[in-house]
Formats: C-alpha cells, structure tokens, sequence
C-alpha cells in the first residue's frame, strides 16, 4: 500500500464526548502504516478557510472527519470541488450520514474503515452557495437548532430538553412557494426538508425513497404539527402518501417565503432565509465506505 498523507480534522467539542480514545486508534493505525498525519482542530471562528488553507498546503491524498454532520460539511465546503475522498469518524450531537452509510457502532471498525480501500461517489447539492451531503431544512428543525446551539447541553439530551420549548414557541406554519421546472407550488408547513439522504441523525427516516447517488434531491413539506406523524417518522419512517406530507423529486428548485423562515444546512445553522436556491452539483464528493 502506498504511503498516504493523512488530515485529521477533529471537532473538539462536537456531541460532548471524549474522543481521545478513538484519535489514538488513528494514531496507532497510522504509525503502523508508516503514513503522513496532519492534525487540525476547529475552533468556531474562520474553521473553513484554516481548513482550505491546511489543505492546500499539506495535499492530503485524504481527510479522516472526527465530528458530526456540521464538521464533515465544513470540510466538504473547504475542500470546494477538489477530488479528496473523505472518511468519517462519527462523533457529533447527530450524525445522519454516518447512519445513512450504515457505518459500524466499533471504534476499531470505524477506524478500519476510514484507512481501507473501498470509496464511493455521492451527490453534492448546491444550496445558496454552500454544498449540502446530506439534509437541509427550512422550519421547526432549524429553530430547534437554533436553541440548542443556545443552549449549554451538547448531544442527543441536548436536542431533547429543547424540543418542547421549541414547540411551544415556534413561529410555524411557514409558506413556502416552491418553483420546479418552471411549475410553482404554494405549500404551508410546520417544516420543508431538501433531502439528498434519507435519514437525520436522530435516527428519524425522513426521506424513504432517497437515493444518494442518483442526481436528483427530494423536497418534503410537512403541512402541520402531527404527534402521530411524527411518531412515525421517528420509530419508523415518513408516510410520503399521508395527507400530512407534500413531496417532490427535483435536481433544481427555488423555494420562496416572504418573511424570513430559520434554515440550516447538513447540521449548521444559516442565517434565516427567503430564498433557497438548490440543484444538484456537478461536483460528486468520494467517501471511504464500509
């Protein structure tokens, strides 16, 4: 095997777990393969741009991604089209694609993994400029977001003790004016998810039908705050034919509001929007895979 010159990018504080015992199976692995290993830490402040930069300077023939969805999108968003596989090493509050790609529970096996041969090319989505791999959404799941990154608890617990507050005081039902080959669809709803995956990291299938690879995007409109529905979209998966959900296969839309609507993309809270432009990227992102 020919040597390799490993990035790791670690998220210190992603999910509120310690992660030195998973960095020094990486470690010990690399030195047994006598390759190359970089090490960055975000900090919150200019992460990205540090990131393009450690790139470009050190070459990486790959990045291993030790954190949760918004890490692995950071860096995806600062490799910026350059045909770098990524490997990822769940350990943020949600890991969606981690769950989307079936990635093993072991630390030994994750590992293993991440230094093996076998890649696959997945669809980018491009959403106001940034890539998304796996979910973006507008709505309550966005606001929830917001108070959790307000909040003082990390992981799973955290997402939880915020969700009834959440609830409670949401703005919704939002509007959206969805526009799909040139065909405009006015849609009310507590939540509009842009799905390339199928799956939050909650565990919550949200997108059934999804296919990562296959060059279109669905966009799904849950109309109103339904316990019932939702308690199968969490256990289970969405109903795509309840009366609850409006759904649209696309590899282009506008999506439109006329008053601000919170929005996140792959984890990472934006700036709250009234307009989403999404298609898909020409660019396809390469992963190491189980």
């Amino acid at each position: 095997m020919a040597v390799e010159r490993i990035l790791l990018v670690i998220n210190p504080v992603s999910g509120s777990i310690d992660k030195s015992e998973l960095t020094d199976l990486v470690y010990h692995k690399i030195n047994e393969l006598q390759w190359e290993l970089r090490r960055f830490e975000t900090t919150g402040s200019n992460d990205r741009k540090a990131i393009s930069s450690e790139i470009a300077d050190f070459n990486p023939s790959r990045i291993l991604v030790v954190g949760g969805d918004g890490t692995i999108n950071l860096v995806v968003n600062a490799l910026n089209g350059r045909e770098i596989p990524v490997a990822i090493l769940p350990s943020g509050s949600a890991n969606g694609l981690a769950s989307n790609l079936k990635l093993p529970k072991s630390l030994n096996d994750q590992v293993k993994i991440t230094l093996g041969e076998n890649f696959r090319s997945i669809d980018q989505l491009q959403i106001n400029g940034h890539y998304c791999l796996h979910i973006a959404d507008m709505g309550i799941n966005a606001e929830l977001i917001a108070n959790f990154e307000a909040g003082r608890l990390r992981g799973k617990i955290g997402y939880l003790l915020q969700s009834i507050p959440t609830l409670i005081n949401t703005e919704s039902p939002f509007h959206f004016k969805i526009t799909i080959d040139g065909k405009v669809h006015e849609q009310s709803g507590i939540l509009l998810a842009i799905a390339n995956a199928k799956q939050y990291g909650t565990g919550a299938i949200i997108n059934p039908k999804a296919d990562i690879n296959d060059q279109q995007f669905e966009i799904l409109v849950f109309k109103r705050f339904d316990a019932f529905e939702i308690f199968r979209t969490i256990y289970d998966h969405a109903d795509l034919n309840s009366e609850n959900i409006e759904y649209f296969s696309a590899n282009q839309a506008l999506i439109e509001s006329s008053d601000p609507i919170p929005f996140q993309i792959d984890g990472e809270l934006m700036e709250p929007a009234t307009r989403v432009e999404v298609s898909v990227s020409k660019n396809s992102l390469r992963l190491v895979v189980p």
